[in-house]
């Protein structure tokens, strides 16, 4: 039994906790610089974890910029573009993953550029700034995305022949995987086609492990269940064993695969240490953990899932999608899904403006990562004149911000891709995000090739869909949908 999940003891250990760190801050404010308004503490976030986004989202709606206390230090959150352009770019320096974060993520994803700081990071940002920048990549990637887009609508034509409902989130979960490990190692997955489970087990696994990582951040007591294995932390290190193991199997499968071409069997780790300046296997699967599944598989999968999620339930959008992709492809009517994708090259996607501004706003309301944290590391004072103290987190919002009506007016809540100019702030930044054109073109690909061959409507349009809190933002239960031909 978890006896420090015991929901008494629990509260009585974490609300005593808070409320001497409430009365000590209040205590020390009479003399200190103006600090962000207290609205809760981490309790709240505890109580609310099943609806955190809605919860948080509340809270922006009030205040652009807030804390919540915890026992040994201040959580401040922003909605508020100034403060968030001023700690993701301008004062970079004094804003990054710190102890705080590495500590909470490190045994899921490693030593990998989401987690560190520094040199490390530095390290990591110049040569995969590199690698996503060739020529190279961009012409084989493209060509590894429009097989895969061909194989998933093979499972989508099954379905609409047959006249079944599929679950499209795991397909999407499934194709990008297969997609990121061709592009990144090389290997054939094929777990979008069924004769790879291993696949499937894998994002299983790992979409746990992130839930459960992600709990850490609201649960004060993760430390000492990791230390006697027990409660919520035994089971995430069963999944980051699933995880960490997968990925071995296929470096080493590589690896056994260049050796049989008599190519030298040392090279793709090789790679990877340059890569991650990391020189043991069991850090170089992190690393390649955490490039794989959360700057690619997991990000794009997820918002595919909720753009044709938007889709379906606009049909008039998901209608103008397809035609701009038929004019711009210039297929003829009655044309198979094999030929969209053979027909979708680089000039036909720069024609598809429409479709990347859908997908655009699709990632103001549903954005991958639903928030995302810091560590201040000297005392400074943001744009709004308020005071950052060294070791306070501070998060910025991007679920929140995208529904705020100070940003958006009227529109904040609804899905139209007429007035799509939102401007992703997660790109903000040293940090901006590498593989975001990469993300793009394996969305457009994915996207012209089911829509321009099907219609999608949800299987279930009374039934409420609402997201799984993790480190990204996931359709719980999956996202079920009906296809037919067009």
């Amino acid at each position: 039994m978890d006896f420090l999940s015991t929901p008494i003891l629990a509260f009585t250990v974490a609300a005593a906790a808070v409320i001497v760190a409430f009365f000590v801050d209040r205590i020390l404010g009479k003399t200190r610089a103006r600090r962000h308004p207290i609205v809760g503490t981490v309790l709240h976030q505890l109580f609310n974890f099943h609806r955190l986004h809605h919860y948080m989202t509340d809270l922006a709606s009030k205040h652009k910029t807030y804390r919540l206390l915890s026992l040994l230090r201040s959580e401040i959150y922003t909605s508020d573009p100034q403060n968030v352009e001023y700690f993701l770019k301008k004062n970079f320096p004094n804003y990054g993953k710190g102890w705080y974060h590495y500590n909470i993520l490190s045994d899921l994803l490693g030593d990998g550029i989401f987690t560190v700081d520094g040199e490390k990071w530095q390290h990591q940002r110049k040569l995969a700034s590199y690698e996503f920048s060739t020529t190279v990549l961009r012409d084989f990637s493209s060509v590894v995305f429009r097989t895969n887009a061909a194989k998933l609508a093979m499972r989508v034509q099954e379905a609409a022949v047959s006249d079944q409902a599929i679950e499209i989130q795991g397909l999407f979960i499934k194709s990008t995987l297969d997609s990121v490990v061709k592009v990144v190692l090389g290997v054939e997955l094929d777990s979008v086609c069924g004769t790879n489970e291993e696949g499937t087990r894998f994002s299983d696994a790992f979409d746990e492990a992130s839930a459960l990582t992600f709990y850490r951040y609201v649960d004060i007591f993760w430390k000492i269940k990791r230390l006697f294995n027990i409660g919520s932390e035994a089971v995430l290190k069963e999944r980051i064993k699933e995880v960490d193991a997968f990925v071995s199997k296929i470096i080493t499968r590589k690896s056994e695969e260049m050796h049989e071409s008599q190519e030298d069997s040392h090279l793709l780790n090789y790679k990877m240490s340059l890569i991650y300046n990391v020189s043991d296997k069991d850090a170089t699967t992190k690393c390649l953990s955490s490039m794989t599944l959360i700057s690619s598989k997991d990000t794009t999968a997820t918002t595919l899932s909720w753009f044709f999620y938007m889709l379906s339930k606009n049909s008039s959008i998901q209608d103008k999608v397809a035609e701009e992709v038929r004019e711009a492809t210039k297929v003829r009517d009655g044309s198979s899904f094999d030929e969209l994708a053979d027909s979708i090259t680089e000039e036909a996607l720069d024609k598809m403006q429409y479709l990347h501004a859908a997908l655009s706003e699709a990632l103001r309301l549903y954005p991958a990562v639903p928030v995302d944290g810091k560590l201040c590391l000297s005392d400074d004072t943001w744009p709004d004149g308020f005071s950052v103290k060294k070791g306070d987190l501070v998060s910025f919002q991007p679920y929140a911000m995208g529904r705020m009506k100070y940003l958006w007016a009227l529109h904040r809540e609804r899905f139209s891709s007429e007035y799509c100019c939102y401007v992703l702030l997660v790109t903000a930044g040293p940090r901006i995000c590498l593989g975001r054109e990469f993300a793009y073109r394996q969305m457009k690909i994915f996207s012209a090739v089911l829509i321009g061959s099907y219609r999608f409507k949800l299987s279930n349009e009374r039934k409420d869909v609402s997201y799984r809190v993790m480190l990204t933002l996931h359709i719980d239960g999956g996202l079920h949908l009906v296809a037919s031909h067009r």
